[in-house]
């Protein structure tokens, strides 16, 4: 036996092994797939249960190669027919996501139409208005990020607030759109059950729907550190994504489309921040931001984190409102004329 055949034989094994992982993992991802997004209700179950046995069958009594060949093409149509799934904008959506924000923007002027601003009475009670408003892009100053966690402090969801000399603030939030009946679930999530919605709002309806209203749910605040031009660049970002939805309906998807991940794609290739894996476990975006010197740093991390959190600040201005003004003053990194509007 050649010197090279020992170490040959263990790369063609793990080669090999790959191939199944690989082929095991397609097949996984094929069955939960059937099993979430087969859209007749009775069709879901039988299915699943066939796909899976007959690619059971394959590998237990077709021969090599042809049980992976099989294997392959059954994964093929199974992408296929889930690719062609299409999203809509028209369905029995919840009435806190029933509209979609659209905009129109004549010079330095971006007139904002559906800004949310819900009267809650409870999480779940609550009246929903819309309102109209024009901004003037030269007076944008400030991006503010909000990194709410929950349960687990790996997860988190973001959300950025622009403001303006003015002292206004408006504030969007990148979530699913569920319609009347659905729950959020994280597995779910990975496949085609919600469409995508970029929620603009004002920071009395988002922010204290997660402060004052929902249970253990923490929010933190951090004024980013970017130049006005950089801040209006983002808001355009923002700007052109809430019209293509309202135009048309896309997937949110938990891993590649989420509250994080679609603030990075939706900038142009060249121009995205560096990835990161906090910009997945996105509880921990906080200290990629710190480490990165996009938020202050003249504390250490934890005591930062620690004093931007704003939950008591935005229980005591309740529907203020100067509510967005009450949450930020003395806040680390944010000026003083910013708290004073």
């Amino acid at each position: 036996m050649s010197a090279t055949t020992g170490p040959a034989k263990h790369l063609r094994r793990l080669a090999l092994a790959g191939i199944w992982l690989l082929a095991g993992l397609a097949t996984l991802w094929a069955v939960a797939a059937l099993y979430f997004d087969v859209r007749i209700e009775w069709l879901r179950l039988p299915l699943t249960v066939g796909y899976a046995v007959g690619v059971l069958g394959l590998w237990v009594r077709v021969r090599r190669p042809w049980k992976l060949v099989f294997t392959g093409i059954g994964f093929t149509l199974v992408l296929a027919w889930w690719l062609g799934l299409q999203p809509s904008n028209h369905r029995e959506w919840q009435p806190d996501v029933a509209r979609t924000p659209a905009a129109e923007i004549s010079g330095q002027h971006a007139t904002l139409q559906g800004i949310r601003d819900c009267d809650y009475r409870t999480e779940t009670n609550y009246t929903v208005h819309y309102r109209d408003e024009t901004f003037d892009l030269d007076q944008l100053r400030t991006v503010d990020l909000y990194l709410v966690t929950w349960g687990s402090p790996n997860i988190a969801h973001t959300m950025v607030s622009f403001g303006f000399t003015t002292g206004d603030y408006v504030c969007f939030s990148i979530e699913t759109r569920k319609e009347i009946g659905e729950s959020y679930s994280a597995i779910r999530g990975l496949f085609r059950q919600y469409e995508l919605i970029y929620i603009v709002a004002d920071e009395r309806d988002v922010v204290r729907l997660r402060t004052n209203y929902r249970k253990d749910e923490e929010v933190c605040l951090y004024r980013l550190e970017v130049t006005p031009a950089e801040g209006r660049q983002l808001f355009m970002d923002y700007v052109r994504r809430i019209n293509e939805l309202h135009a048309h309906g896309e997937w949110y998807n938990a891993l590649t489309d989420n509250c994080t991940t679609a603030i990075r794609t939706q900038r142009s290739p060249g121009e995205r921040m560096p990835w990161d894996w906090r910009m997945l476990v996105n509880g921990h975006l906080d200290e990629l931001l710190y480490q990165r010197h996009l938020i202050v740093t003249n504390l250490p991390f934890a005591e930062l984190k620690k004093l931007s959190n704003i939950n008591a600040r935005a229980r005591a201005a309740g529907d203020a409102a100067d509510f967005s003004a009450q949450i930020r003053r003395g806040l680390p990194g944010f000026a003083p004329e910013a708290a004073g509007h």
